[in-house]
């Protein structure tokens, strides 16, 4: 089953104007991989999410459930089958 990632309305244009995209990966399903593929299939997302070095930037969130990614094992984060990612970029203001 493919990966749900929820993207927030300022990343949406990025992908086509979706909420959600939908994301196989082949092989082991993680959070990286997860990304790659979206990358792959929504390029223009592949700067806001990533660095040159594809580790997550600093200013993106991402959830699985409840859970920031951060605290479990990062890109690394093994998914369960038909899990959701949620998509936070941090806003900055005053």
């Amino acid at each position: 089953m493919p990966v749900q990632v929820k993207l927030p309305t300022v990343l949406r244009p990025f992908a086509g104007g979706a909420e959600k995209v939908a994301v196989e990966t082949p092989g082991e399903t993680t959070v990286g991989a997860v990304f790659a593929t979206l990358e792959q299939q929504h390029p223009a997302l592949r700067r806001r999410l990533t660095d040159e070095q594809g580790a997550l930037r600093r200013h993106v969130n991402v959830y699985l459930g409840n859970d920031n990614i951060r605290d479990l094992d990062g890109l690394e984060t093994q998914l369960p089958d038909g899990c959701e990612l949620l998509v936070l970029p941090s806003v900055a203001g005053g």
